[in-house]
């Protein structure tokens, strides 16, 4: 729901505002007022020092509105830790509840596993070229919307710049949902034959917007059989929607090489399109946090994006991801790490906030 509207026709009472370290508040005409060796006015205040514990309001507005566009940047690592991407989180906050309805890591969220930036070129997620995250997801609020970074990152992160852009005034009905973004880990803990949650106990009607996922492989050969499953409205043992791979719910095939062969090795090919992506290969450690080798678990990011094929439901909805794996005998179960982001739509604010865990519990292998 990209909430893309014909510019050509005015909006009467709707007005644009812009929050970042220049104009915290995001009020009219009083922006770009520090001061830098240039004078005032000039790039005084383009970004802030971001400490531990601190949590950084980004925006904290009354509305109606809806949040058109965030954009973030800040290092991927510090002295005292490589994981910076995993180690703060994004929360949102929808007409005054105490409790979130979108916690995810900052890299998870902007389709970036593992605390490493990895180009996008989607519709709603854009990381371009290196670490540049925007979010085009268009956010209705009707009375308030807060949204806060919370550095759980052991040093000062500093740099980190940001900007929000929200016009208020906007005209809401009762279909305009709240946006929800969830982030899920199974940390090679399930046992083999059990499949990973990407959402559970989701109550009342929406649309489900996307899904991203980053998987650490713990076992050698394909990893990517699995099916994704939607039990929708009151669906049991049963999905209603199943995928019929990994792969393929994310729009590649074939393992996405560019051949089924022994010899040579056969090449990953990553891929990104408004839709879906395979964006991610990494079987070495790029930090260069350590004087040790390189070599680390392989590493996969893939996202995809339900725009042009929505996923309706009207009671409750339990999305699932199988891990299972293929070689030349034959099909069988693993058990990977698998951290995913789940995106939707709900017709009011849920909390969010039980499973996202720790900074340790979100560590990248």
């Amino acid at each position: 729901m990209l909430n893309i509207f014909d510019l050509t026709k005015m909006k009467a009472g709707v007005v644009t505002r812009t929050f970042n370290a220049e104009n915290p508040r995001g009020e009219k005409g009083k922006a770009a007022q520090a001061a830098s060796h240039l004078g005032v006015a000039r790039k005084g205040s383009p970004c802030v020092d971001l400490h531990p514990g601190e949590e950084l309001v980004l925006v904290d507005v009354d509305g109606p509105g809806v949040v058109r566009h965030i954009w973030i940047t800040c290092n991927a690592v510090t002295k005292a830790n490589p994981f910076v991407y995993r180690n703060l989180l994004v929360k949102m906050y929808w007409d005054g509840e105490e409790s979130p309805s979108v916690v995810a890591p900052l890299g998870d969220f902007f389709c970036c596993g593992g605390a490493i930036s990895s180009r996008v070129e989607s519709l709603p997620i854009v990381v371009a070229p290196n670490s540049g995250f925007n979010s085009f997801i268009a956010m209705p609020f009707r009375s308030h919307a807060r949204i806060v970074i919370e550095s759980q990152h052991p040093d000062v992160i500093e740099g980190f710049f940001y900007q929000v852009d929200c016009t208020l005034g906007d005209e809401l009905d009762e279909s305009s949902g709240y946006f929800h973004a969830q982030w899920r880990r199974s940390n090679g803990d399930l046992g083999k034959g059990n499949d990973h949650v990407v959402l559970e106990n989701i109550k009342g009607s929406g649309v489900y917007l996307g899904s991203f996922f980053t998987l650490t492989s713990l076992e050698r050969y394909w990893w990517g059989e699995g099916e994704l499953k939607f039990f929708i409205d009151g669906d049991g043992e049963w999905p209603t929607l199943t995928s019929t791979g990994m792969e393929d719910y994310v729009g590649g095939s074939w393992a996405f090489q560019d051949a089924l062969r022994k010899d040579p090795e056969p090449i990953p090919q990553t891929y990104s399109s408004h839709s879906f992506g395979f964006t991610r290969v990494d079987v070495k450690d790029r930090s260069k946090f350590s004087n040790y080798e390189h070599g680390m678990p392989p590493h996969f990011d893939m996202y995809r994006w339900h725009l042009l094929d929505p996923i309706y439901f009207a009671e409750d909805l339990r999305v699932t991801q199988q891990m299972i794996g293929d070689w030349d005998n034959s099909l069988f179960e693993r058990n990977d790490d698998i951290a995913s982001v789940a995106y939707w739509y709900l017709d009011h604010p849920t909390d969010v906030s039980g499973t996202v865990g720790s900074a340790e519990d979100r560590r990248p292998r």
